[in-house]
């Protein structure tokens, strides 16, 4: 059976321009093409074509229907994957909504004044989260939470950065350092120790302004209390090095750790991939712990060692840095597999 383009348009509904469209990039050809030069679709076209629409049902591109019908039968695994968890993530959307509007509704039944300014706004708020949080990463981080006990620790913290800032207070101050360390302490502690979630964080205080107003502390006030603590932590290096040590790390320190959330959260990963510590993606881990180090030490191995004692001697060098002793022990032995091949 040979079906011609209008009566193939026809039976399942698709429009002439969309079957030329399907031609045009290869996705359905037809077989045959009768004397006259009209396209011919066979059996084997309309099945195909049953194909391309069940899989546009499914929301995938053309593009990718297209490596489907044309690659082995495993293609279609990933792109349904994909599909189920988007599929999830709308549900899990749908039904935090449901929740707040029958929430909405009993306040409504009770009789209960609403504020619908402070509604809409924690409904803004919630839904900022969202897009960087996962429904059960948010029930663990209360501190977001409103009228929680974490939550309220915070505005303590917020009032105290906030006021020191306004003060002119210096970064190195003993006062700016505690307040610094026992900022890094709590958020640490909020954050369950996951550097991935603080990482999170970070990108959502830098991108959204609701979220500055929520949390009540500026970028500046963030980027005080960052120098702050990489403060706290030269001050007790500076026990253990030289002058001229000291002077070089004081320059460029604060520089470089920036790049440890990132760093840290590679290593944790590994670590739970059960990634050898002397394998080749361990020893590119530690080679960029290597080149941080460098960075703020310089390549004296003399001045290496002094920090290795530092960080031996002084638990509270890992204090706020969401350094596990399982990781640090990781990457201790990453960088001795490294060293062992140079």
């Amino acid at each position: 059976m040979l079906l011609q383009f209008g009566e193939l348009a026809k039976r399942t509904g698709l429009t002439i321009r969309t079957l030329h469209h399907y031609d045009d990039i290869g996705l359905l050809r037809p077989s045959a093409r009768s004397e006259a030069g009209y396209r011919l679709y066979s059996r084997k076209d309309i099945t195909r074509l049953h194909q391309i629409q069940a899989l546009r049902g499914l929301g995938m591109t053309l593009a990718e229907i297209g490596a489907v019908l044309n690659g082995p039968d495993l293609a279609l695994a990933p792109l349904i994957d994909r599909q189920i968890q988007a599929i999830d993530q709308m549900i899990i959307k749908q039904t935090q909504l449901r929740y707040r509007l029958s929430n909405l509704k009993e306040q409504l039944m009770n009789g209960e004044e609403l504020q619908l300014d402070d509604w809409l706004k924690t409904l803004e708020l919630m839904s900022m989260y969202e897009q960087y949080f996962t429904k059960e990463e948010l029930a663990d981080l209360t501190f977001l939470q409103a009228d929680s006990k974490a939550q309220k620790e915070w505005e303590v913290l917020v009032r105290e950065a906030n006021a020191l800032f306004k003060t002119g207070e210096s970064s190195s101050s003993e006062t700016a350092r505690n307040l610094a360390s026992r900022w890094m302490q709590t958020l640490e502690h909020n954050t369950a120790a996951n550097p991935e979630w603080l990482a999170k964080l970070n990108t959502m205080h830098s991108a959204e302004p609701t979220f500055q107003e929520k949390l009540g502390v500026s970028p500046e006030v963030v980027e005080f209390l960052l120098e702050a603590f990489a403060e706290s932590k030269l001050n007790v290096f500076s026990r253990y090095l030289s002058e001229q040590e000291f002077a070089f790390m004081k320059q460029h320190y604060a520089r470089e750790m920036k790049n440890w959330p990132q760093l840290l959260i590679e290593l944790e990963k590994a670590l739970h991939a059960g990634i050898a510590p002397d394998s080749e993606q361990a020893k590119r881990l530690a080679q960029q712990w290597l080149s941080m180090l460098q960075g703020y030490a310089g390549k004296n191995p003399v001045t290496h060692e002094k920090i290795r004692k530092a960080m031996q001697n002084e638990p509270t060098l890992a204090e706020g840095t969401w350094l596990k002793p399982a990781t640090l022990h990781f990457l201790e032995k990453a960088v001795a597999a490294l060293m062992g091949c140079a």
